[in-house]
């Protein structure tokens, strides 16, 4: 078994963990930060990731704490009409195998790490900044800020869209804006008329700007993010408060419900970031060093899958690296199987912008009548079980 360095405790290096320290391997997670924890607010986990969940051990603490949406409707910005439905709750997980969960990030984010902490208590040093690392062909050295150096046998970067590892793998990061930026908040669901929206999931779409509506903790939170396009390119920031007269101007003559929302939300908790587009990166991995999550494949949140698709780099490096022969075949089998799918997954989030914001209420009709994504999803995004898939 393999000495194995990760470079980030979010997500998707807390699955990364998991997953190999249940295939046995020994574990070090440095991460940055002083105490964990996630910003945010939703996030959704379809079945791809969360036969990870299951795999994992910590799938039924998930659902306790989620929401099981009984359906995804696309409605028009101005008058409600559904254009289009994806079927969840249990018509996904019986199609797929698995449950289809909305959850608070940071929900997610504490029952990963407790699960880690119960595997290997210890294993994750805060405080441990990733600045780059060495390597020769019988290992890797992780270099921390501080001066430190650890030794491994593998090293995986999940540190995150500002990494570190994947700066000297495949060097600076080059994003450009696309155009949008989104707000986000959450609503207690008592603030709302009773039944508020069926309890559906729901996707609102206009011209220059879309709304998702989800629910968190149980049927009890409200989370709504809203892209809109904007020409001014504001500072990249999960935690940049604005003005809440510029969220209302920003939704003014769509329907009733969006502005139901939106007068019940906190005055001062609004926050808005700029969504930037990320380069396909030519190389994910070194002989003894690879990326998984952001750092490898940043997306914009038009699929709901960047975490999704995370959780999936973590099972499916655990099996390259019990199937091959040596760390560098193992990490060469893991860029080569999972870079298509994530490129594919970036390439159709970033399609969902254009589609979602078609100009006009015949447009958006002609667009998604002309679809099934009810079907394209199934038949290609959430049966894929990274678990048993051919590699």
């Amino acid at each position: 078994m393999a000495r194995i360095l990760i470079a980030g405790a979010g997500i998707a290096g807390l699955t990364a963990a998991g997953c190999l320290l249940l295939a046995g391997h020994e574990v070090e997670i440095y991460e940055q930060a002083p105490e964990l924890g996630e910003i945010g607010a939703g996030i959704q986990q379809s079945a791809n990731a969360t036969h990870v969940m299951r795999h994992l051990g910590v799938l039924d603490a998930l659902e306790e704490m989620a929401f099981l949406p009984p359906v995804t409707e696309f409605r028009l910005f101005d008058n409600g009409e559904v254009l289009q439905a994806l079927a969840l709750a249990a018509t996904h997980k019986e199609r797929h195998g698995a449950p289809y969960l909305q959850l608070h990030r940071a929900d997610y984010h504490a029952v990963l790490a407790a699960r880690i902490e119960a595997l290997d208590p210890g294993c994750i040093r805060l405080n441990a900044t990733a600045a780059g690392f060495r390597e020769n062909r019988d290992g890797v050295t992780l270099l921390l800020a501080d001066g430190s150096a650890i030794a491994g046998d593998v090293l995986i970067g999940a540190d995150g869209i500002k990494s570190a590892v994947r700066r000297q793998i495949a060097g600076e990061n080059r994003p450009h804006y696309t155009g949008d930026s989104a707000w986000r908040l959450t609503v207690p669901v008592e603030r709302l008329p009773p039944g508020f929206l069926d309890a559906k999931s729901s996707i609102w779409v206009g011209p220059g700007k879309h709304a998702v509506i989800y629910f968190l903790r149980g049927g009890s939170l409200l989370n709504f993010v809203g892209a809109v396009e904007l020409e001014e390119e504001i500072e990249e920031s999960w935690t940049q408060k604005r003005p809440w007269t510029e969220l209302k101007a920003d939704f003014d003559g769509w329907h009733p419900d969006i502005l139901t929302i939106i007068e019940a939300a906190d005055r001062d908790a609004c926050f808005r970031w700029p969504l930037n587009v990320h380069p396909h990166l030519d190389r994910w991995s070194t002989a003894r060093a690879t990326l998984v999550g952001d750092a490898a494949h940043p997306m914009l949140p038009y699929m709901a899958q960047g975490a999704a698709v995370a959780a999936e780099d973590g099972a499916i490096l655990t099996r390259t690296l019990a199937g091959a022969g040596s760390v560098p075949e193992a990490l060469a089998l893991y860029e080569a199987h999972r870079k298509p799918r994530a490129r594919r997954v970036v390439d159709e989030s970033r399609d969902n912008r254009r589609l979602f914001h078609l100009p006009d209420e015949a447009a958006l009709r002609a667009a998604f009548a002309g679809r099934n994504l009810d079907r394209e999803r199934s038949d290609w995004l959430y049966n894929y079980n990274p678990l048993t898939v051919d590699l």
